[in-house]
């Protein structure tokens, strides 16, 4: 019978085991990341090829995660594989319907007995739902040799089982303060400017360290004559601008509306994602889900106008409750 001593010593030993392997795994950095937030992945290498350096990084972004953009590292090419999402996706200002699949570094190298990260930004979509895993399959290609990170577990079993896990990441729920009960915004009333009637403005929050935001409104021209909205404001950001979504050869791009948008007489003109928006750029802060922005819209004949902007949910595909209808 083994003394205490001496199973002690072979518990040790596999536990030390144990942690070894996990570490000569490539992993993600961040094992959690929450849905319809931000996420910054960092791909941990912590060996080459049997003695090999490692000279390529290539990882595949799964459906459902979007907006991937890679950090440049120095001493490394970087290179991305763009492809159509199989459904459009909210985004930080419209709706995506394609993206980076695959990210690629590589020219580097990066010895055998040392470590180094590689790092990616992307959005987690709500495609997602808590607790799932999501898996980031990685090929490492070395000098010599190759490590294909890829294998994903079947339903009911455990990465922990496989040889070659491919890195993952579990979904967590949004910290972000639901806009619903007593703690939700007072409803907005309509804003009358000359013959225009503005309803619902909201604005989409965004995760620290956006640049960028979407606002969203209904216009309605009650006069005889047209006019045309040429630009809005807020504290959060240097500067407002009229945008425009629109199907090109197949993709969807985003370009500023020239001259400002026409309010035809006797027409409504709704600004919402995946159509005509506002883009206000070089914040200075977040917009917080669940609170309010003063701002002004600037028009050609009805002048400049003040409202107050809610702040919808990070990727919300319609006004928060307190800034639905109001007639």
């Amino acid at each position: 019978m083994l003394s205490l001593s001496v199973r002690g010593a072979f518990g040790a030993s596999a536990l030390l085991l144990s942690v070894t392997s996990a570490l000569s795994h490539t992993v993600l950095e961040r094992r959690e990341a929450q849905v319809r937030s931000s996420y910054r992945g960092v791909l941990q290498v912590t060996h080459g090829c049997e003695g090999s350096p490692t000279t390529r990084v290539a990882v595949t972004i799964p459906e459902g995660v979007v907006a991937a953009r890679p950090m440049p590292k120095p001493g490394w090419t970087v290179a991305t594989e763009r492809g159509p999402y199989a459904r459009a996706y909210p985004g930080w200002h419209g709706d995506l319907s394609e993206g980076v699949k695959e990210i690629t570094w590589s020219g580097g190298s990066l010895p055998d007995d040392l470590f180094d990260e590689f790092t990616f930004s992307a959005l987690i979509s709500d495609a997602f739902r808590p607790g799932e895993t999501v898996y980031f399959p990685v090929v490492q290609t070395c000098a010599s040799g190759e490590h294909r990170w890829v294998e994903i577990p079947a339903a009911g079993r455990s990465a922990r089982d496989l040889q070659s896990p491919a890195p993952s990441v579990v979904i967590a729920a949004s910290d972000r303060p639901a806009t619903t009960g007593a703690t939700a915004p007072a409803p907005a009333a309509a804003v009358s400017a000359g013959t225009l009637t503005i309803e619902q403005p909201w604005i989409r929050a965004t995760p620290g360290g956006a640049k960028v935001a979407g606002g969203y409104l209904r216009i309605t021209n009650r006069g005889s004559e047209p006019d045309r909205l040429v630009s809005a404001s807020v504290p959060l950001a240097a500067r407002g601008e009229v945008h425009e979504m629109a199907m090109e050869a197949g993709v969807m791009k985003m370009r500023e509306v020239e001259g400002g948008l026409v309010i035809p007489p006797g027409g409504t003109v709704e600004l919402k994602p995946g159509g005509f928006h506002l883009m206000f750029l070089d914040l200075r802060e977040p917009a917080r889900e669940g609170e309010t922005v003063q701002g002004t819209l600037t028009f050609e004949k009805a002048g400049t106008v003040a409202l107050t902007f809610q702040v919808g949910g990070l990727g919300a595909r319609s006004a928060p409750d307190g800034a639905a209808h109001h007639h």
